[in-house]
């Protein structure tokens, strides 16, 4: 039997906790409780993280997907997924997802125009199946939001409208369409080729400090000793 725990939308209060202390104060109280081992898989992970590609779900449903394009975002090292929560709270199958909504940042918005804003100075790509762009074109462009559609409705028209490019994945046989968690991994993987780590400096400190304090046993306990305290905002699922 597969334990589905759905992750509700805004449930990351340490990201939101982290953005208001000093990262180089907790790197410094954190980091020495590290093994060398540890430090240096996260310090690698964060120097490949990039800011240059995104991804933007339009109102997912299926958590099995949901965690798939989480799974993706990490393993191609993009930061941020965004998701616009049209219909229903985004949901995240844990068994699937294996613990990867811990390092990739998953951004809710209640409406599209949200969304959209959120993602301005990327280049909008919207999947389609006769798509402008070829997958080996989007590594070209410098700022890329991938944007996915709904398993059953596809892309909402006003954000379809948004988006300033399609782009199509070659197909050889009689199917005409890929799911949508291939889709975007077959996408993400051509996106982020050949692109180096590209996260701000201030982005990558707040980010390694955070998977520092994830790391390390009763971190904010001893971040709280240190007089270093992180308020967490409390969880919508709180109680559950």
């Amino acid at each position: 039997m597969v334990l589905r725990l759905r992750t509700p939308a805004r449930r990351d209060p340490l990201r939101r906790a982290f953005e208001a202390v000093d990262a180089e104060a907790v790197i410094s109280v954190l980091e020495p409780l590290c093994t060398d081992e540890r430090r240096e898989r996260l310090l690698e992970v964060v120097g490949g993280r990039l800011a240059s590609v995104t991804v933007v779900m339009d109102a997912p449903h299926d958590p099995h997907n949901g965690a798939a394009v989480m799974r993706s975002c990490d393993a191609f090292g993009v930061q941020e997924l965004h998701v616009v929560e049209r219909t229903e709270a985004f949901a995240a199958d844990n068994a699937v997802a294996k613990g990867t909504e811990r390092w990739v940042d998953v951004l809710h918005h209640g409406t599209i125009e949200d969304a959209v804003h959120a993602v301005r100075g990327f280049m909008l790509v919207a999947t389609h199946p006769k798509g402008s762009l070829t997958p080996g074109e989007l590594a070209m462009l410098p700022k890329v939001a991938l944007v996915m559609g709904n398993e059953h409705n596809g892309i909402a028209e006003e954000l379809r409208a948004a988006c300033t490019e399609t782009v199509s994945i070659p197909m050889r046989g009689f199917v005409e369409s890929l799911n949508v968690s291939v889709s975007a991994a077959t996408l993400l993987a051509y996106a982020t080729s050949g692109r180096a780590g590209d996260l701000p400096h201030a982005q990558a400190r707040r980010l390694y400090a955070r998977w520092l304090a994830l790391s390390v046993p009763r971190a904010l306990d001893v971040l709280d000793a240190r007089g270093i305290p992180v308020t967490l905002a409390p969880s919508l699922d709180a109680g559950r």
